[in-house]
């Protein structure tokens, strides 16, 4: 019992004095501790220079297109692939404002007397086939020209004497075979040059074509009462792509060889037969392979 009524002691652990410090203000002190440390041994100098430092701005690309150099697209981050210039139209091979005119000609001939082929049998006969075509075009841009083409064929077919033999029972036997043709078609094209290596001599063309044609016939065999003979008419309508390859022999004049892989044509075939009896036919085809009998040769001059 304590004597002093003005004095009390408390029990120790009760409070904050005279008693440990709990956990929780523990670890507060020593993050603070740390806090402060970190700031007195920071410069004061750079971190009011990241401070004032601005952001970077949004990267651009720059797609301005030059005469000097070319523009490459690259790939955007979202996985698409953009078109890319290869510049292919850049070099010229041949300039704007420039004409060329030119043409092909081809002339075949037979002539057959008794002849005996597999089962083919007395085959007597001569003809010729004879195809002129002319053409001029203008360049109204570097590489690429627009112009026109007439063609003229004319087919002659004379056959005396015509034998198939497929046997004792089946024999097939033809005389005074006639044949004779003209032909008349006119065009327009388009033709893009592209040059091969950096030199000026040999280069790549492609030509699209649209052609008309007009050709008019007749056929007969037999003589006197067995004459047989037909008379017919043919309009065609063509549009058909034809590459080749060039090749300069002087600054003025070229060597071309094109062939024609794909097109289509349409044709309308009107026919009488001995003046009494009427036909007709309607064909439609597409090409889309190389046709060896379609290769051409000519000559090309640039004026």
């Amino acid at each position: 019992m304590n004597d002093n009524p003005g004095s009390a002691s408390l029990p120790a652990g009760n409070g904050r004095q005279g008693g440990s410090p709990s956990p929780n203000n523990d670890r507060m002190n020593r993050k603070l501790k740390y806090l402060l440390a970190g700031l007195a041994l920071t410069p004061w100098p750079l971190m009011a220079q990241v401070n004032q430092t601005p952001l970077a701005p949004r990267t651009t690309v720059d797609l301005t297109v030059t005469d000097d150099e070319p523009v490459y697209y690259e790939k955007p981050k979202s996985g698409r692939v953009q078109r890319i210039n290869r510049d292919i139209m850049k070099a010229t091979f041949i300039p704007k404002g420039q004409w060329m005119a030119g043409g092909t000609v081809s002339y075949s001939e037979h002539d057959e007397g008794n002849l005996n082929f597999l089962v083919l049998k007395d085959v007597e006969g001569r003809g010729y086939t004879f195809s002129v075509s002319p053409y001029v075009g203008y360049f109204f841009s570097n590489n690429c020209a627009a112009g026109v083409r007439f063609t003229y064929n004319r087919t002659y077919l004379d056959m005396k004497n015509f034998e198939v033999n497929l046997g004792e029972d089946f024999n097939i036997s033809l005389d005074n075979l006639y044949w004779l043709e003209h032909k008349y078609e006119v065009g327009g094209f388009l033709r893009t040059y592209m040059p091969i290596g950096s030199g000026n001599i040999f280069g790549l063309f492609n030509e699209v074509r649209l052609t008309y044609g007009y050709s008019a016939g007749k056929n007969s065999t037999g003589s006197g009462t067995e004459y047989d003979g037909t008379f017919e008419k043919s309009h065609n309508l063509q549009i058909g792509f034809a590459p080749g390859l060039t090749a300069f022999i002087t600054d003025w004049s070229a060597v071309e060889v094109s062939v024609g892989v794909m097109g289509y044509n349409f044709k309308w075939t009107d026919q009488v037969s001995n003046q009494i009896e009427t036909g007709k036919r309607r064909t439609s085809s597409g090409n889309f392979k190389i046709n060896l009998f379609s290769i051409n040769i000519g000559m090309t001059f640039y004026l």
